[in-house]
């Protein structure tokens, strides 16, 4: 039960947190998408970030290329699975973090281009435009995406050795 709970706050958290202000792509879900996909049941390791984000969206729009974002989360959350779901030292969750933020650049710009509603021709050189103009964003994700991650991943393990309830099933 304490799971359950833990795992409806996480989809709460996630989506309360864009609604919020916060600076441009500076919130949660890839980190919990990734944290998802480490610690969490298969099938909740999907359903969080993308709860999440429909709740959220909700409130804030759905817009055209929200299928590529919500793939670029689904695929994080196979970053938190492949990478970190059986070792998560320090450096593997780094480097889950940085994937996971590039990952989310690369689909999520690629889904800005490829919608044809932006400013950007459709063209090599109009996607190539469209990722350089998505760098300063970039930047942002990635800083978010190391805090929120060390924030979720250091309480977690922290709540583990008082809740045991909260320590995963074998895999």
């Amino acid at each position: 039960m304490t799971r359950y709970l833990f795992t409806f706050g996480l989809i709460l958290f996630a989506a309360f947190s864009r609604l919020l202000p916060h600076p441009v792509n500076m919130a949660p879900i890839c980190a919990i998408a990734l944290f998802g996909g480490a610690y969490l049941d298969k099938k909740h390791a999907f359903i969080v970030p993308l709860a999440a984000m429909v709740i959220s969206d909700y409130f804030i729009g759905f817009y055209s290329g929200i299928l590529w974002t919500y793939a670029a989360f689904l695929l994080v959350g196979v970053v938190g699975l492949t990478m970190l779901r059986k070792n998560r030292s320090t450096l593997k969750v780094l480097g889950g973090t940085v994937a996971g933020s590039v990952i989310f650049f690369v689909v999520s710009n690629f889904g800005t281009w490829a919608s044809g509603f932006a400013l950007y021709p459709m063209t090599a050189g109009g996607l190539v435009q469209c990722y350089t103009m998505a760098i300063p964003f970039f930047r942002n994700s990635l800083v978010g995406d190391l805090g929120y991650v060390t924030v979720l991943f250091g309480a977690y393990e922290l709540a583990k050795r008082y809740v045991p309830s909260m320590e995963p099933q074998a895999v």
